[in-house]
């Protein structure tokens, strides 16, 4: 059989991804002068960031004067339990605010205050009301606006089409990449003397998620084979409010904007169980009573952060521990109330697409009784590993930036930081990539052997007369996930998913897909799920190594902390460069904290 022909395109700076770090990064680099285009899987206008709802975090103390850069940077370095890049808080929480006031110059339309001043909500884990947005549509308009914007600067973007693997040139350099398009299956080869990663997210291997069909770990595993490194894949963040009933939309995200705007959490006898979890480390600033806890949404300075609005990660786990306990709702959640406490007319005009979502899918008024929910594959705190300031990975050309860079968050993302993560860093990454290209270190050529190997793998299951079905394949490593290396690990359960995991290669070695390469979902899961058994392979690694609590991190055989272990990242390469080649891990401490900065974290102990 003769190789497939393929078309070819050729760019100075590639993204791929069309998101809202995706989005950002085009503006960037395209503001410098260069070619650029960008790749998305799905169409544009419909990349995951819209599915983010209650806001994007920064400092710009419109509601509250008292907050600052130094207050942001202070709770996102606790969120992340102090595994974070410490730079890249820093950067993020001192640029976020230009960033959403850019966005205002190029057309967002923010929720207001009485005089005029964009809006701030409440959310877990910020000492300050901090989100700016648009009621509960957030994430969808940061893509209009950012669509808007690349669309009018007339910037070349491919839609539907599936990356398979980055290719280099003989210096190892990043050089392009090869797909095919998801309509007809053709191939397509784009020379780049740069690429930037803004894939997103990896929940699609897990049986329950928020994530959308396209969160499958592409960006992930292309870098990792590729060359680059991946740092902190055990911390997966399982959002505490996810729906739970009917069992079509189980995981579908339920906003953390119903708690910020005076929701709380009940179970089945009730009780607002969450006063029972305050961790040691917050216990000063939240309340011990319902009155005390009430107060915090009227006045901050009356009264003490209701429990609910703990950081996710502590919220999750004491959600799991009351369903645990038998006392959950009927469908194995608990129940999130926000009518008892709030107008109709306030729900339906903060809540916009909470009222509607569950309306429309699970017969819920929830101006009149109460949402059942539970935890779901939400984020990734954990990608590829980045330079704070250039957002440039270990492989010369490479960069990231958005859900797909580990480092920003550590252990732990606090609601709203990942929007205003996607354009500080969406920026620094197109500004990165430029002055990369600009100093003419960019690949003129690329290795043909890969694209031809990459090509010739993606047709295997096609030409495969007997073998597995792929979605039965996917549909069992979405069960081990959820058993095995689920929001509560330990070491059986992980040794035994990391057997598992080798049948599983086995298995996808062997998946077999009827029909042809035109429209054919069957192929295009058959194409993805490498991607996946690679990012299954590095989370469970990392979740084993990492033998503490920490953050999205829980072993309930180490359920306290390390400190030593507090002190680095794991660091993942692959060695081989292949999906089924084996992962090799190593220390990266994590960057000595400026005395200065220092200072900040331990006024907040």
């Amino acid at each position: 059989m003769s190789e497939p022909r393929y078309e070819q395109h050729e760019y100075d700076v590639l993204i791929i991804g069309a998101g809202g770090a995706g989005l950002r990064a085009a503006i960037e680099a395209q503001q410098r002068g260069l070619k650029v285009g960008i790749i998305t899987k799905s169409l544009l206008g419909k990349a995951h960031t819209v599915m983010a709802e209650g806001g994007m975090a920064a400092a710009m103390g419109n509601v509250y004067p008292d907050d600052n850069w130094m207050v942001h940077f202070r709770d996102t370095m606790r969120g992340g339990k102090y595994l974070n890049n410490y730079r890249m808080a820093e950067l993020h929480a001192k640029e976020a605010p230009d960033r959403v006031w850019e966005l205002e110059q190029w057309g967002a339309l923010f929720d207001r205050t009485k005089d005029g001043k964009i809006l701030q909500r409440d959310f877990g884990g910020h000492r300050f009301a901090r989100l700016a947005h648009v009621g509960d549509r957030t994430g969808l308009e940061l893509i209009r606006t950012l669509q808007q914007k690349v669309v009018s600067m007339g910037t070349d973007v491919f839609m539907e089409c599936k990356v398979l693997q980055l290719v280099h040139d003989a210096q190892g350099r990043i050089a392009g990449c090869v797909g095919y398009w998801r309509a007809t299956g053709e191939f397509v080869v784009f020379q780049a003397k740069t690429i930037i990663l803004a894939t997103g997210g990896v929940g699609k291997s897990w049986k329950i998620t928020s994530n959308s069909w396209e969160g499958t770990g592409d960006g992930h595993a292309m870098a990792l084979w590729a060359g680059a490194k991946l740092i902190d894949m055990e911390c997966i963040q399982f959002h505490p409010t996810g729906m739970v009933w009917p069992l079509s939309v189980r995981g579908l995200l339920t906003t953390e904007s119903v708690r910020g705007d005076g929701g709380v959490l009940r179970n089945s006898l009730g009780e607002r169980f969450m006063f029972n979890y305050v961790p040691d480390m917050f216990r000063a600033e939240t309340a011990d009573s319902e009155e005390e806890g009430d107060k915090w949404y009227d006045d901050h300075s009356a009264g003490r952060r209701p429990p609910e609005l703990l950081p996710r990660d502590e919220v999750a786990r004491a959600i799991n521990s009351e369903v645990k306990a038998g006392r959950g709702s009927p469908h194995g959640g608990v129940f999130l109330d926000i009518a008892s406490r709030r107008t109709p007319e306030f729900i339906r005009r903060r809540l916009p697409s909470m009222y509607h979502q569950f309306m429309e899918l699970a017969g819920v008024d929830i101006t009149r009784e109460a949402m059942e929910i539970g935890p779901t594959c939400h984020y990734i705190m954990g990608g590829v590993q980045v330079d704070a300031d250039t957002e440039e990975t270990a492989v010369p050309g490479l960069f990231a930036a958005g859900e797909v860079a580990g480092g920003m968050h550590g252990a732990n993302r606090l609601g709203g930081n990942s929007l205003s993560d996607l354009i500080v860093f969406g920026r620094r990454a197109g500004l990165g990539a430029a002055d990369y290209v600009a100093a003419g270190n960019g690949a003129t050529s690329f290795n043909q052997d890969e694209v031809d190997a990459a090509i010739k793998e993606a047709l295997a299951p096609l030409e495969r007369t007997d073998g597995e079905n792929p979605y039965t394949v996917h549909h069992d490593l979405q069960d081990l996930m959820q058993a095995d290396v689920g929001i509560i690990r330990n070491a059986l359960e992980l040794e035994e998913a990391r057997v598992k995991l080798d049948e599983f290669t086995e298995r996808i070695k062997h998946v077999a897909v009827k029909g042809g390469r035109s429209y054919n979902p069957g192929w295009n899961l058959a194409t993805d799920l490498p991607a996946m058994m690679t990012v299954c392979r590095s989370v469970t690694l990392g979740a084993t190594l990492r033998k503490e609590s920490r953050g999205g991190h829980t072993r309930e055989d180490f359920p306290n902390p390390d400190p030593e272990l507090g002190k680095i990242n794991f660091a993942q390469r692959s060695d081989g460069g292949h999906w089924d080649s084996p992962i090799t891990v190593e220390e990266s401490p994590i960057l000595v904290l400026p005395a200065e900065l220092k200072a900040l974290l331990e006024e907040a102990k």
